[in-house]
């Protein structure tokens, strides 16, 4: 198996998408070294390389991850549904869901409102971020599309006939 392949799945699974990745490997090329960035590695070493430089690679590394650890702490769990802001992740049951910018951010705009109803118009403004000339449906479609990419967590968003939407107090539905 490639180092690529190994990179790619190392990021993929929960238990070891924060390890830090150092690529080590003869493959100097611009294009190498971009695709291994891209699917996640925290650095690249082309041989030939001395040990003292890889050590203090792998140390800055390991520093950086050291700090990047109390930022990790930013993701928000609500019953089966866990979002990281920051990441622009979401899992539900530690399934990763893919959602659009859109959805994405409509999803936690509802989350930290949670309990409160918000107007089809406010969330034009808020999540569309500017004064739309389109309909309010606009609205309930994109509801109705994130509602079925989170599945079980979907019922975590209350529709509140005549007004808008809002995120259930706690995880169980209601206002408990």
């Amino acid at each position: 198996i490639s180092g690529i392949e190994v990179c790619r799945k190392l990021r993929q699974q929960d238990a070891t998408r924060d390890i830090p990745i150092v690529m080590v490997t003869a493959k100097g090329d611009e294009v190498d070294r971009v695709v291994g960035f891209e699917l996640g590695a925290d650095d690249y070493v082309v041989k030939p390389y001395s040990v003292r430089e890889l050590m203090l690679r792998v140390r800055a590394v390991l520093k950086r991850g050291r700090s990047a650890v109390a930022k990790t702490s930013a993701r928000t769990v609500f019953g089966c549904l866990s979002v990281d802001a920051e990441a622009h992740r979401v899992w539900v049951d530690d399934d990763d869901i893919v959602l659009t910018a859109l959805e994405f951010k409509l999803l936690v705009t509802l989350l930290e409102r949670r309990g409160r109803v918000q107007s089809r118009d406010r969330l034009l403004d808020d999540v569309w971020g500017y004064q739309v000339a389109i309909t309010t449906r606009t609205v309930d479609t994109h509801v109705k599309r994130l509602r079925e990419k989170l599945g079980a967590a979907g019922q975590y968003i209350e529709t509140v006939r005549g007004v808008g939407y809002r995120m259930c107090e706690a995880p169980g539905g209601g206002d408990a």
